[in-house]
């Protein structure tokens, strides 16, 4: 039982974490502006379909690729949509590291 107690403190201590509140409140912001949200919805799809050929080891599109570049630099002139990268990026790391310390601690049974 231990480890579920653990677990939900650290569960707990995200959602109180900074990157998390940060990313929260630009993410509420960010879904008021329904046209913003799905041109970033649209970015982030492509990133995803981009980042999966490239873990499957396959060729990645040279056009989605410009259409991804294109479509970022056009997003991070508004200055929420900026942040809400930014934020995101942190929350993101945030957690792959906490993935990876997780990871380390049992990967001589994996």
């Amino acid at each position: 039982m231990e480890v579920y107690d653990k677990v939900h403190s650290l569960a707990t201590s995200i959602k109180n974490s900074q990157e998390y509140i940060e990313f929260k409140a630009i993410k509420e912001k960010i879904n008021q502006y329904p046209d913003l949200k799905v041109q970033i919805d649209e970015f982030e799809k492509i990133r995803y379909e981009e980042q999966l050929l490239g873990l499957q080891g396959e060729q990645t599109s040279p056009e989605k690729m410009q259409k991804l570049q294109d479509l970022y630099k056009i997003l991070v002139e508004n200055p929420d949509v900026k942040e809400y990268f930014e934020k995101e990026v942190k929350f993101n790391v945030m957690i792959a590291d906490v993935n990876k310390i997780i990871g380390e601690a049992i990967k001589d049974v994996l």
